[in-house]
């Protein structure tokens, strides 16, 4: 049952990329749509926590910890999206698996066999051939570091989720403290964005601020895209992000409890195919020759893991 978990997270979490992604190009306040995406999973945990009687204890407080690098590698995720190239991010963000077989094996003696290590080199060679394509430039290279630091938060959250079932907390109420963590530091880091921006508006338009009133409105007029859109608009738009994104938690932190953190993560970790699919059909983003040969190779090297980590 661990592995129909595993692919069900990983269709969930593929289609929240496509999400970010999306909106990663839409002129929107990215702490915002996080704050609305946690929050949706804080509700919908908390009420399935209260529809199944669940057992608020101490070890459900880990997930405040999952929150904090949940938090972080979102953040992370949505800028690469947003600064780099969206294959490039994709590829990076699959390979926590990497890290969380290397860490569960230290920590909880989850076996790393020989098949792991050469799977292990497979996808690093892979990530490399994409790094040194043609096409590489400093917007990409910008991209791969936020890229590279999902990769290390993302995989700290996998095993903080394994840490909550060897604990036996109960699913929901960990869940909840989770999404709450990080719908707070989204939601405070917005609010002080908002601070900042009303405080540098109120001093470039002064006695202005009529005639920019006057441009926006002409600008909606004409019938174009505003140049940013409403609180409320960006947030509800979080909402609906935060359903796949809470769906997903539960499902992988379930697959947690049933098989082992290393191939549970490295099968979540095909959801990059949907995001590739995605940037290649409906973005209409080019892959050269030697991307496509990386991108086959990281593909082959986590499901070497996949068939050959037990």
């Amino acid at each position: 049952m661990w592995l129909t978990y595993s692919v069900f997270a990983a269709l969930c979490f593929g289609l929240r990329g496509i999400l970010y992604h999306w909106t990663s190009q839409k002129p929107i306040n990215r702490n915002l749509l996080l704050c609305g995406t946690f929050s949706m999973g804080a509700i919908v945990n908390g009420i399935c926590a209260l529809v199944f009687s669940s057992h608020w204890t101490i070890a459900a407080l880990i997930g405040i910890q999952m929150g904090l690098f949940s938090f972080g590698a979102n953040a992370s995720m949505f800028k690469g999206f947003a600064v780099g190239k969206a294959s490039l991010v994709a590829i990076l963000t699959a390979l926590p698996s990497v890290v969380v077989v290397i860490v569960a094996f230290g920590l909880w003696q989850e076996k790393l066999h020989a098949m792991q290590l050469i799977a292990f080199v497979v996808i690093i060679g892979g990530v490399l051939l994409v790094r040194l394509s043609n096409d590489i430039s400093l917007r990409n290279l910008q991209g791969a570091q936020w890229g590279l630091l999902a990769i290390l938060l993302f995989a700290a959250n996998d095993l903080s989720g394994k840490w909550s079932t060897l604990m036996e907390a109960d699913l929901f109420p960990t869940m909840f403290f989770m999404f709450v963590t990080g719908a707070t530091c989204f939601g405070l880091w917005w609010l002080r964005d908002l601070q900042s921006e009303r405080g540098k508006r109120a001093l470039a338009l002064g006695d202005s601020g009529h005639l920019g009133r006057v441009a926006t409105s002409q600008y909606v007029s004409a019938g174009r895209e505003p140049a940013f859109w409403t609180a409320k608009r960006t947030f509800t738009v979080g909402l609906a992000v935060g359903t796949t994104n809470a769906v997903g938690m539960m499902l992988i932190v379930t697959a947690f409890d049933l098989g082992k953190a290393g191939l549970v993560s490295a099968v979540t970790a095909l959801n990059v195919l949907i995001v590739l699919l995605y940037t290649r059909f409906v973005v209409k983003e080019r892959f050269t020759p030697l991307e496509i040969t990386g991108i086959s190779l990281a593909f082959a090297g986590i499901l070497l893991m996949r068939l050959f980590g037990a």
